[in-house]
């Protein structure tokens, strides 16, 4: 039986800057937009990496109807589903 636990809070940092975790939210990030420009036409689908206190990447759709595409067939949601991701609501 586990008596206490203790989070290496250090460890945990490296691990969300590492270069492999780098290459796997990159990755998911490049399927997500390769499944959005399925359903976008010729739009440009767009995929930027950045890092804050982690590896962080975002999907871009660079087209004026993007947001009434996503509100209306949630191209973006689907996208991420198809790919195994689960999306929520953001609540403050």
């Amino acid at each position: 039986m586990l008596k206490s636990f203790r989070l290496d809070s250090r460890g945990v940092r490296e691990v969300l800057k590492s270069e492999g975790m780098r290459a796997v939210v990159d990755g998911a990030a490049e399927s997500i937009a390769a499944h959005a420009r399925g359903s976008v036409g010729t739009a440009k689908v767009v995929v930027r990496s950045y890092t804050t206190d982690r590896g962080a990447a975002t999907v871009e759709v660079q087209d004026v109807r993007a947001m009434s595409w996503q509100a209306r067939d949630g191209i973006l949601t689907r996208a991420a589903g198809s790919v195994g991701l689960e999306v929520k609501a953001f609540e403050r």
